[in-house]
C-alpha cells in the first residue's frame, strides 16, 4: 500500500522542477540564468536540508555534478569536432549533394534529409548522426536552402524515431532491454520491434516534414533581407569543366543567385567574365567555373603566407568612405597589396551623375563595398592605410587542406562508438583533442565551438534529474500510476504507461525513465495479468519520445545554439508530435499483441 503524500523531499524535487519548467516555458528569463538557479537552489536545498543517508556535502556535488558529467563532457567534445568539419570544409560535398536536392524544391530536400536522417539512426547512435547533420544543414541555409531554425527540430525528430526502431539505436534502449532481461523478459533481437516503429513514423512523417517547419519561425541572421550582391571580374583557368561553351547552356548549374553580366561567348583560358552574386554563391559559382575572382597568382601568394604562418583566411566587406584614396580609381591601378579585392558592390548613382559601368574594373566610388580576401591582420592593415570602414560579418574560409583530416577523425569517432568499442564520451573526447593536435581546430578560437546556454542548461538537467531520483519523486509517482492504472484495458495501460514514461523523460532524464519505467511494467503485467513484452515496449518507447523540451535529450540541447530556439518551440513543435507518437505506438502495440 503506498503513501498517500509523497516524502518531504520528492515534494520539493517535483516542485523545483516545475517551477524550472515554467520559468522555461515563460520566456521572460534568459535559459541559462534559470539553469544557474535552478542549479544553486538544489545545492543550497540539500545542504540545509540534506536526503535521510546524504550528508551536505554530497548534496553539494549532487546539484554540480552536471559540470563533470559524461554528458557534459561528451556534447562539448561533440561541439568542437562538429566546428573542426565546419573550418574545414569537410562537409562541403556533402552539402553540395543535399543543395542538388534543395534546388529542385525545399520540401523534397528536407524530405530526403529525414530519410537518411532516420536510417543512419537505426544502427549509430543518435548524438554523431546529428552532429554530422548540424554544419550541413546551417551551410545549406546560408546558401539559399531552407533556414536551419526551420529544419533542425524536425531533424532532430527524425533521428530520435529512428534510433527508436532498433535495441541499439541508443543508449536508453540497451539500459531498457538489459533492465528487463535482468527481471526475467528474453533477451530481444536487434530488429524486434522496428516494424513497429517504421510504421508509426510513415504516420507521423506529413507533420514531421510539412508541418513542424511552419511552426518554427525563422532565426536566420538573413531573415528580412536580401543579402548583397557583388559585381567580379571572373578569370577562366585552363582546367575549367565548361571550356567552349556559353554562360547560356552553363546557367542553371551554377548558383540560384549567380548571373553573368557580360556577353556570352564561349569560355575560353584566360577570358575575364563579369558577374554578380552574394559572397556565398560568387564563390560557389567561381569554383565550379575554376575561376578565380582576382589574379591567380594572388590567390596563390596569399594561401601560402597563410599557411606558412598559420592564420585563417579571412573573407571582410569594407567601405569606402570619402577621404579614401580609392575614390575614383581602378583596382587595376590602384596598387593594392597584401588582400585581394574579390568583388564590388557598387553604391548607388547620386542624382543627376551619368550611371556607372557595372563591372567590377570601374572607377570605385563613395559608399562602394568591397569583397575583401586575406589575413586578419592584412586586411585591418589594408582598412586603416586606404580609410576603409570594416563592416560586421568577416568570415573565415574553410581551411580545405585539413578537410581529410577532420573527416578522418570524426569518422573514427563515429564508428568506435557506433560500434561499442569504447563509450561516446570517450571517442568524443578523443577526438576533439585530436581536432587540436592536428590543427582542424585553433584552441584559441574553440570559444566559438562551444554554447554557454548548452553548457549550464545540460549542467542543470542532470541535476533535476539525479535529485527527482534520489529524492524518491521518481518512485512515488510510479506507485501512483500502478495504483490508478488497477482494473483498465491493456490499450489504455499501454497508452498510459507510456504517456508516463514520456513525461519523465522530456523533465527528467531518459536513464531515469528507463530506470523506473521497466520495473513498473513488469510489477503491472503481474498485477493486470499481462504479458510483459508490450509493457517493456512502451516504456522504451517513451524513453524516446523526448522532442517537448530542450532538457529532454542532448540532441535537443545541440541544435538549441545553432537554430536560436526558445523553450516555447520545443513545446509547440513537440507536443503534437508526442501526442501522435503515443496515439499511433499504442494502437499499434495492442493490434500487434492482441490487447
Amino acid at each position: 500500500m503506498m503513501d498517500s503524500l509523497p516524502s518531504l523531499h520528492a515534494a520539493l524535487a517535483m516542485l523545483v522542477a516545475i517551477g524550472m519548467f515554467v520559468a522555461f516555458a515563460s520566456n521572460r528569463f534568459r535559459v541559462e540564468m534559470v539553469s544557474l538557479f535552478t542549479i544553486c537552489v538544489i545545492a543550497i536545498m540539500l545542504y540545509f536540508l540534506p536526503i535521510p543517508g546524504m550528508a551536505p556535502k554530497e548534496g553539494i556535488a549532487l546539484a554540480f555534478q552536471g559540470f563533470g558529467h559524461t554528458a557534459l563532457i561528451t556534447i562539448t567534445a561533440l561541439m568542437i569536432m562538429g566546428r573542426g568539419l565546419v573550418v574545414t570544409g569537410a562537409l562541403q560535398p556533402a552539402a553540395r549533394a543535399l543543395a542538388g536536392v534543395y534546388r529542385i524544391g525545399n520540401h523534397l530536400g528536407l524530405l530526403v534529409t529525414l530519410t537518411l536522417a532516420f536510417a543512419a539512426s537505426m544502427v549509430v547512435n543518435d548524438t554523431p548522426v546529428l552532429v554530422l547533420l548540424i554544419p550541413i544543414m546551417v551551410q545549406l541555409a546560408q546558401g539559399g536552402a531552407m533556414p536551419a531554425s526551420k529544419t533542425l527540430i524536425p531533424l532532430n525528430a527524425a533521428i530520435l524515431i529512428g534510433g527508436m526502431a532498433t535495441t541499439i539505436g541508443t543508449s536508453t534502449n540497451l539500459l531498457v532491454v538489459s533492465i528487463a532481461a535482468d527481471l526475467g523478459m528474453r533477451q530481444l533481437p536487434i530488429f524486434h520491434f522496428t516494424p513497429l516503429v517504421m510504421m508509426a513514423a510513415l504516420i507521423c512523417l506529413p507533420y514531421i516534414w510539412l508541418v513542424m517547419p511552419r511552426l518554427l519561425p525563422d532565426n536566420s541572421p538573413e531573415a528580412g533581407h536580401e543579402p548583397r550582391s557583388f559585381i567580379a571580374s571572373l578569370r577562366i583557368g585552363t582546367s575549367s569543366s565548361f571550356l567552349g561553351q556559353t554562360s547560356e547552356e552553363i546557367g542553371d548549374r551554377l548558383p540560384a543567385r549567380f548571373t553573368f553580366l557580360n556577353a556570352s561567348e564561349p569560355l575560353q583560358p584566360g577570358m575575364r567574365l563579369a558577374a554578380a552574386a552574394p559572397a556565398e554563391d560568387l564563390r560557389e559559382g567561381a569554383r565550379k567555373l575554376g575561376a578565380t575572382a582576382a589574379p591567380r597568382w594572388l590567390i596563390e601568394r596569399i594561401h601560402a603566407e597563410s599557411a606558412k604562418l598559420g592564420e585563417d583566411l579571412v573573407e571582410a566587406e569594407m567601405a569606402v568612405s570619402a577621404d579614401s584614396r580609392l575614390v575614383g580609381r581602378t583596382l587595376q591601378t590602384a596598387g593594392i597589396e597584401g588582400v585581394a579585392v574579390l568583388g564590388v558592390a557598387q553604391a548607388p548613382s547620386r542624382s543627376f551623375a551619368a550611371p556607372r559601368e557595372k563591372s567590377a574594373e570601374a572607377r570605385l566610388a563613395e559608399g562602394d563595398i568591397l569583397l575583401v580576401l586575406g589575413r586578419e591582420g592584412a586586411l585591418q592593415e589594408f582598412a586603416q592605410a586606404e580609410a576603409l570602414l570594416m563592416l560586421d560579418g568577416a568570415k573565415p574560409l574553410p581551411r580545405t587542406s585539413k578537410a581529410l583530416t577532420a573527416g578522418a577523425i570524426m569518422g573514427a569517432a563515429v564508428l568506435l562508438a557506433s560500434l561499442g568499442l569504447v563509450p561516446i564520451a570517450i571517442s568524443a573526447l578523443t577526438g576533439a583533442i585530436a581536432m587540436f593536435i592536428t590543427g582542424c581546430v585553433h584552441f584559441d578560437k574553440v570559444g566559438r565551438a562551444l554554447s554557454a546556454k548548452v553548457i549550464v542548461l545540460v549542467a542543470a538537467s542532470i541535476a533535476i534529474g539525479s535529485l527527482i531520483f534520489e529524492s524518491g519523486a521518481a518512485q512515488y509517482l510510479g506507485e501512483v500510476l500502478a495504483a490508478a492504472m488497477a482494473g483498465l484495458a491493456g490499450s489504455v495501460v499501454l497508452a498510459l504507461i507510456m504517456l508516463f514514461v514520456t513525461l519523465l523523460t522530456n523533465f527528467a532524464s531518459n536513464a531515469t525513465a528507463a530506470a523506473v519505467g521497466t520495473p513498473i511494467a513488469f510489477s503491472l503485467a503481474g498485477q493486470l495479468g499481462l504479458p510483459v513484452e508490450p509493457l517493456v515496449l512502451a516504456v522504451l518507447f517513451g524513453c524516446n519520445l523526448c522532442y517537448a523540451t530542450p532538457i529532454a535529450y542532448q540532441t535537443n540541447m545541440l541544435i538549441m545554439a545553432e537554430g536560436d530556439y526558445k523553450f516555447n518551440d520545443y513545446l509547440k513543435t513537440g507536443i503534437p508530435l508526442v501526442v501522435l507518437m503515443v496515439i499511433s505506438l499504442s494502437v499499434i502495440l495492442s493490434l500487434a499483441y492482441g490487447l
